[in-house]
């Protein structure tokens, strides 16, 4: 809440949306990083003078504004950005791969139930938290473009487990895809998703159409 509520003030269309404060946390340990050695889980601020503080504060917070200012509609009422993007996704994963699509939705799965947890919070909740970084490099180069890119990022992370999913049936799916087997994931695994979601962005995104019933 402490970087949230005066980006709030300075977008009040957008106010706060649950999930937002997740995002601060990278660039959080970035900027503490400059100044705090060791595991994160030994860090503690009180090391830190009030002017440091400061200045990590107001580093993370303009960082956070700025990763935002191209996705302003995802955290306005209704969030019809992410809406927007669920649907894209969805339309994806149907052209790319059509039995796994097919078997979500025989059994009758809507990907609001995942994907929206999955673009409100950027897929940080996804992935190991020492890969975050990695990621968020990923974002901070595609800039405004960002939310068509995390599209196909999306669809590369759910169709890593393509096989998995279509043996399972709806209880396994949800549980399934909100608790993704990551944990022991590395730089390698990451890179891949990344590849493949470069690689389809290429191929798709200058056919619009492919995004089309």
């Amino acid at each position: 809440m402490l970087f949230c509520v005066p980006r709030a003030i300075r977008h009040p269309a957008s106010g706060y949306v649950q999930g937002i404060n997740d995002l601060v946390t990278p660039f959080l340990v970035v900027f503490l990083s400059e100044h705090l050695e060791g595991s994160i889980d030994s860090w503690s601020a009180s090391n830190l003078s009030k002017e440091k503080i400061s200045n990590v504060e107001a580093d993370c917070y303009w960082c956070l504004s700025k990763l935002l200012d191209g996705m302003q509609d995802h955290y306005t009422f209704a969030q019809p950005g992410i809406q927007r993007l669920v649907f894209k996704f969805k339309e994806l994963v149907r052209r790319i791969d059509e039995p796994v699509s097919t078997h979500m939705e025989e059994q009758g799965l809507e990907y609001l139930q995942f994907a929206f947890r999955w673009f409100n919070c950027l897929l940080i909740r996804e992935i190991p938290f020492n890969l975050v970084t990695r990621l968020w490099d990923t974002y901070l180069a595609e800039g405004d473009a960002l939310p068509d890119f995390l599209v196909y990022i999306a669809a590369s992370l759910l169709l890593t487990w393509s096989d998995k999913i279509q043996k399972l049936d709806f209880p396994g799916i949800v549980m399934f895809l909100q608790h993704l087997p990551t944990h022991n994931w590395t730089d390698q695994e990451l890179e891949m998703v990344l590849s493949r979601a470069f690689m389809w962005h290429t191929m798709f995104n200058s056919a619009p159409s492919h995004l089309a019933s």
